[in-house]
């Protein structure tokens, strides 16, 4: 990478959350930084020294001027976070079509957007990095949050498949997968999409362990520092993982049969 004087770096959802922290945290380690945000005003008044960009990963036209834009106010592209997602919880059988589809449209499609906007930029500087959040949830599923692990699951594949296609372009592509992290993005989750399921005192001892995880879990700084060594090591990892169950979730993908990995997250959410 260049200099850090004349690094720029794009952090979709840059608001809140893991996206703030990271903003903030590349703003302060020399980067000239621009974020995105549906409410860019109310956002510059948290992080003031960030370019901001009204944007909507949701719509192909926002994103597009949500890129050029911060592009041309920052000079140029060197660094992209993929960041912007959401979050529901619900069983497959009971989550309406059209919040699966809003949850595809964010995580998904919303960094498809992205790359597909930013990474002309990105391969004319030669020495790029991407760095697109991901989930230990898409290699270690939580029920009743199957949309959201099969989104994050989506982005690993996408990660692997982009680092193959820019190998030799002088861009870097990591995938940054967090654990249970505690940010404003779990209080934003989708907890009351399903109030009545038949899946009953299950899916409530679900909830609880996924609520009471995300209490005592470590802050998105944890998860900014990590995005800053992907865009700044000389040689980035494919996949950094992040946070106290990374190991374990590392461990159990790779050694243990896929039986004994189901069984292990049925009983860590009690269902």
């Amino acid at each position: 990478m260049k200099a850090s004087s004349t690094r720029s770096v794009l952090v979709t959802g840059a608001s809140s959350g893991i996206g703030a922290a990271t903003a903030d945290l590349l703003a302060r380690s020399g980067f000239r930084v621009a974020g995105t945000s549906r409410d860019p005003d109310r956002a510059a008044q948290r992080l003031p020294h960030i370019a901001w960009a009204s944007t909507d990963v949701r719509d192909d036209a926002s994103v597009t001027e949500g890129v050029k834009r911060p592009i041309d106010r920052i000079g140029g592209l060197d660094a992209l976070g993929c960041n912007a997602g959401i979050g529901i919880f619900g069983s497959v059988e009971a989550v309406p079509l059209h919040a699966a589809r809003e949850q595809s449209q964010t995580n998904w499609f919303g960094t498809l957007r992205t790359l597909r906007a930013a990474l002309p930029e990105l391969r004319r500087a030669r020495d790029a990095r991407v760095a697109i959040v991901g989930s230990l949830a898409g290699r270690a599923p939580i029920p009743f949050q199957a949309h959201y692990s099969a989104s994050k699951a989506a982005l690993d594949a996408l990660a692997q498949a982009l680092h193959n296609e820019l190998f030799g372009t002088g861009v870097s592509v990591s995938l940054i997968e967090p654990g249970d992290i505690h940010t404003a993005f779990n209080d934003a989750t989708d907890f009351e999409l399903v109030r009545n399921s038949s899946y009953g005192e299950r899916a409530a001892r679900c909830r609880e362990v996924i609520e009471r995880s995300l209490e005592s879990a470590p802050g998105p700084e944890i998860v900014a520092r990590t995005i800053l060594r992907a865009l700044t090591t000389r040689n980035p990892r494919v996949r950094y993982a992040v946070g106290p169950d990374a190991r374990l979730v590392s461990f159990a993908r790779r050694w243990l049969p896929e039986r004994v990995g189901l069984r292990l997250i049925r009983r860590h959410f009690r269902v």
